[in-house]
């Protein structure tokens, strides 16, 4: 009875400061990006879009470099894109835990991770879209950043495929680890393959030779830290609603024994 009392106790853990701190987080990252659109609309200027030199051929449709207000969709969709990075490197940092310490609580962390970093993928997918129509006349073109964050994404559907996939918990968790590592190898690929296969359609943003002016800076940044935010708040209320479903399938086996 002692034995089974002393198992008893073992839950997994919940609760704690960054639970309490999330819905505060949350408040503040929407205030953060909230100020960036608004900053965007009001102090960034109007730039070129793309890198089209004149008028060049994409997608079977003549496009030119026009002073768009669509240049705006730049504002939200780097900084998700960023934080779609930021959210696997989570992935795969809790996945090299796991496979170190076999603790389920490391597997959690980087389903969670995964989870939002989904997320924001989709959101990146998005607002690409509709930053190709408005800047390039198309909705889709096979240009390298494109495809390869289109690979990240369909990398990333196909972690939660596996990981339904399987059924015994250990194999599930060591499996999505090593799958999850992998998926963020792609990151800095995403990142860099415009630098590496230069396409002269898709902007290189963080540049040495000529960068951003301050008010078009300040508005990313702000934009940037508040989706950071948002998606650590995020990550701790899932967290949490997760940890807490954990605890109470524990207390229903021990009443099981």
């Amino acid at each position: 009875m002692a034995e089974k009392t002393k198992k008893a106790l073992k839950l997994p853990e919940a609760g704690g400061w960054p639970d309490a701190a999330a819905p505060w987080m949350l408040l503040g990252g929407a205030v953060l990006a909230t100020i960036g659109f608004v900053l965007t609309f009001t102090l960034a200027p109007l730039v070129l879009g793309a890198s089209v030199d004149g008028v060049e051929l994409i997608g079977g449709q003549m496009v030119a470099n026009k002073l768009l207000l669509s240049q705006k969709i730049f504002y939200f969709h780097m900084p998700v894109a960023i934080t779609s990075f930021v959210a696997l490197a989570f992935t795969a940092y809790y996945g090299i835990r796991f496979l170190m310490t076999k603790e389920k609580r490391f597997d959690t962390c980087g389903k969670i991770a995964t989870e939002i970093a989904l997320l924001f993928i989709l959101c990146t997918m998005f607002s690409g879209e509709l930053w190709e129509r408005f800047e390039w006349g198309v909705w889709w073109t096979w240009e390298p950043r494109l495809t390869t964050y289109f690979i990240l994404m369909l990398v990333v559907i196909a972690y939660f495929i596996l990981r339904n996939a399987i059924d015994d918990p250990e194999r599930r968790a060591t499996y999505a680890s090593v799958f999850g590592i992998i998926a963020f190898v792609d990151a800095p690929i995403c990142f860099m393959i415009t630098r590496l296969v230069p396409s002269g359609v898709h902007p290189v943003i963080f540049r040495t030779d000529s960068g951003l002016s301050p008010d078009m800076l300040v508005p990313l940044l702000l934009s940037m830290f508040g989706f950071f935010l948002i998606a650590f708040g995020l990550y701790r209320l899932r967290f949490r609603q997760t940890r807490l479903a954990e605890r109470v399938e524990a207390v229903k086996e021990q009443l099981e024994d």
